[in-house]
């Protein structure tokens, strides 16, 4: 199986202090990746602290995570999914915001699960496979 990370589960161990073999120790016969789409979130909240011990310290964390982790790329093939994505949940109703449906579309292109603390944005997603961690 293969699980493709979304950045509130990154962002949850950052907090709570844990190291990133966390979720390969709880999780120890998966695939893991992450989406071009989060690897820019992690980026973003590099560049948003609001110190330089804690720029140092997402630094540290987001250079780890894309030095162990294959990123997934949003290409063509990504975006013809997540075109289709978009259009049938606006279509319901149920439209989930942007970087999550092109995260969503990325995990289906490549045939992986999400692995993220959204549940309720991702589960709305036709098909896509999504799993909270328990820790």
């Amino acid at each position: 199986m293969a699980r493709l990370i979304d950045s509130s589960v990154l962002i949850e161990l950052e907090r709570r202090r844990l190291p990133f073999r966390t979720i390969t120790r709880a999780l120890p016969a998966e695939r893991f990746a992450i989406s071009s789409v989060t690897a820019a979130e992690l980026l973003v909240g590099v560049d948003r602290a609001n110190s330089p011990q804690l720029r140092e310290q997402r630094v540290r964390i987001v250079e780890r995570v894309l030095s162990d982790l294959p990123v997934l790329p949003y290409d063509l093939p990504v975006a013809r999914i997540h075109a289709r994505l978009w259009a049938q949940l606006a279509m319901a109703g149920t439209i989930i915001g942007d970087r999550d449906l092109m995260i969503a579309a990325t995990a289906l292109t490549h045939g992986y699960d999400v692995l993220t603390h959204n549940v309720r944005h991702f589960a709305r997603v036709p098909g896509l496979v999504v799993w909270q961690p328990d820790w």
